[in-house]
């Protein structure tokens, strides 16, 4: 693990800093190609990139410290301007709130700006997911004897940390402590991968003579799909029906998409009839 990539004088590069500014540079590039083919000013995928960066982590942020209460209250001033924590649905709804009310006060049509965000949101995420695994952040999955399971012992939350509260892990280790070279699923390299190959099949996907919107619907029910998924490997505590609070949140969150895709096909067969 790489947690400081390198030093500019006094000043560290951390990996996870590194990446997610990568993530959103790729995405804000995605966004303003789309922009520009479906003839809309790609100069505002630069405004909306900035919306995301501030909102986005603004929103990840307070998310994880909602999440993190008990920890927040001891530490408030600490927690909250910590480099670390960000947990990333509450960035993606904020985040999504601030552009859409910026697109509607501009008069663009929020749709069409929707369905380039789903691109360059889906392989954003993907890349900067390579930032949580250089980090060794916790982001990584449960101990497994695969050949490609990952040391994550230099990460900044290494295993006998990272899974001291899950008793269920730590019982069958001696002394109730999982050593810190535990092989573990390397699950940001899972989503790194799911990233990419959403991204190529909604690329592929983007020239469909689809109504508007309908990109974004089906992204929401890709991407839903692929947490849930990869969930089922990480070490996140599980709040209902043995479903993590990530699960919890994609099963609605597939739906809607579900639900929009139905409704748009609707509206546009309905037009396509008159």
């Amino acid at each position: 693990m790489i947690p400081v990539l390198f030093k500019i004088g006094p000043f560290p590069i951390y990996s996870f800093g590194l990446m997610l500014g990568i993530g959103f540079l790729l995405g804000s590039y995605i966004l303003a190609l789309e922009m520009k083919r479906k003839n809309l000013d790609p100069e505002i995928a630069s405004t909306i990139t900035i919306l995301a960066v501030v909102f986005g982590i603004s929103g990840a942020k307070m998310l994880f410290l909602i999440e993190e209460w008990s920890t927040f209250i001891r530490n408030p001033v600490g927690e909250a301007f910590s480099p670390g924590g960000l947990t990333w649905y509450g960035g993606f709804v904020l985040g999504m709130i601030a552009i859409s009310v910026y697109v509607r006060r501009k008069k663009i049509p929020f749709l069409k700006i929707w369905d380039g965000l789903a691109m360059g949101l889906i392989i954003a995420y993907g890349v900067s997911r390579i930032g949580c695994h250089l980090s060794g952040d916790g982001d990584y999955g449960l101990p497994t004897t695969l050949p490609w399971g990952t040391n994550y012992a230099k990460g900044t939350l290494p295993p006998s940390r990272a899974f001291a509260i899950f008793p269920e892990i730590t019982s069958r280790y001696p002394g109730g402590v999982v050593p810190d070279n535990t092989p573990c699923h390397p699950t940001p390299v899972y989503e790194f991968l799911l990233g990419a190959a959403g991204f190529t099949v909604l690329w592929n996907l983007r020239k469909r003579p689809w109504p508007d919107g309908k990109m974004f619907m089906v992204y929401l029910m890709m991407s839903s799909v692929f947490r849930f998924s990869v969930e089922f490997l990480r070490l996140n505590p599980r709040l209902l029906f043995g479903l993590s609070e990530a699960q919890l949140i994609a099963i609605p969150l597939f739906f809607g998409g579900a639900a929009g895709v139905y409704i748009l096909d609707r509206k546009q067969a309905s037009r396509r009839s008159t």
